[in-house]
């Protein structure tokens, strides 16, 4: 750490709290065990000290509250912390591998964000968890019609244009009950579509009153649900020193692997935010598939290279974008060519 502040490793659950520091004074290692009631008590009692927590359920909350309080907070991702816990895996270990971690220069901190953010990323985990058992629904019943011989065109679209004609067939042959059962499925399919664009209509009101999202939302490849997806995750924009390290955060450039000074670069490094990468490599790729004049640099790119090559490239580029309007606080200019400072 920078300063002189006590440090202190913080292994989170639902109602057992694990603490570990060592005494600035007397250079006791200490480790107390807190019920949840006790937890914020115990803090608002001891002087300003840095906090380390894994980013897991529940961290976002106690790191506002703890920052409130004064304290300096770091979250960590559970793969920086896993390394240094040493023998059996217990509550106490798991309290001091995160004190070891918190104090290391190289982990790099998970963001904190405002109950805001947090807001915007419930809805976006709300609206994926109901596109997912659409999916399933509108899959189940394919399979249902496929048992008799109705064969229906995969997505919903193609369901929904076949499924009326399929049902007036097999009317002639199933009972009356498999019919209206199969009807109410495909009336719930359409009920989860209102769902999900009823979570839309609330998100597209977020993005008009946010200053952030109106800065990328011009960028080509940058729709509604990225744009409030990336304001929402990434925080600060000046948490990360560079557009490339928020590409790389995000696992938008090539892993790594060598020896004896030979480095060989692989697929990309999936790293960060599934969620957030997918939108963006699906905003890439829409561009790439549907833009009338394409950027000559991936036109060229794309000539040279396969197609999900030039949709990742086209994604990282898109990622540097994001963060160089947000961190700048500008706003999208098609044919901006950056010059070093």
């Amino acid at each position: 750490m920078k300063d002189s502040k006590p440090v202190v490793g913080v292994d989170i659950a639902k109602r057992v709290f694990q603490l570990h520091w060592i005494d600035m004074e007397s250079g006791e290692i200490v480790s107390l065990q807190l019920k949840r009631e006790k937890f914020l008590e115990h803090f608002a009692n001891r002087a300003p000290c840095w906090i380390g927590m894994e980013a897991c359920g529940g961290a976002q909350h106690w790191a506002r509250e703890l920052m409130a309080m004064g304290h300096r907070v770091k979250l960590m991702p559970a793969k920086a912390v896993r390394p240094f816990v040493g023998g059996n895996k217990s509550d106490a270990h798991d309290a001091r591998a995160i004190w070891t971690a918190v104090q290391q220069p190289n982990v790099k901190a998970v963001a904190v964000k405002t109950e805001e953010q947090q807001a915007i990323l419930a809805l976006h985990r709300m609206r994926q968890q109901l596109v997912k058992f659409r999916t399933a629904q509108i899959n189940g019943l394919r399979g249902l019609l496929a048992e008799y011989g109705e064969v229906m065109p995969q997505g919903k679209a193609g369901v929904g244009k076949g499924i009326a004609e399929a049902l007036r067939r097999l009317s002639d042959r199933l009972p009356a009950m498999v019919i209206d059962t199969l009807r109410e499925q495909w009336e719930r399919i359409g009920k989860l579509d209102e769902q999900i664009g009823e979570i839309e209509r609330r998100l597209k009101v977020w993005q008009k009153e946010d200053r952030a999202c109106q800065r990328i939302v011009d960028i080509p490849g940058v729709g509604l649900l990225t744009a409030t997806a990336v304001v929402a995750t990434m925080g600060n924009a000046k948490a990360f020193r560079s557009g490339r390290e928020f590409a790389a955060w995000l696992g938008l450039v090539p892993r790594q692997t060598g020896t004896g000074g030979r480095i060989r670069l692989l697929g990309i490094s999936k790293r960060g935010d599934t969620y957030l990468r997918t939108l963006l490599i699906h905003g890439a790729r829409s561009v790439l598939t549907h833009a009338k004049e394409p950027e000559p640099w991936i036109t060229e790119l794309r000539r040279r290279r396969p197609l999900n090559v030039a949709v990742v490239a086209l994604a990282n580029k898109m990622a540097r974008t994001i963060w160089a309007l947000l961190a700048h606080e500008r706003t999208y200019q098609k044919g901006f060519v950056s010059r070093p400072a």
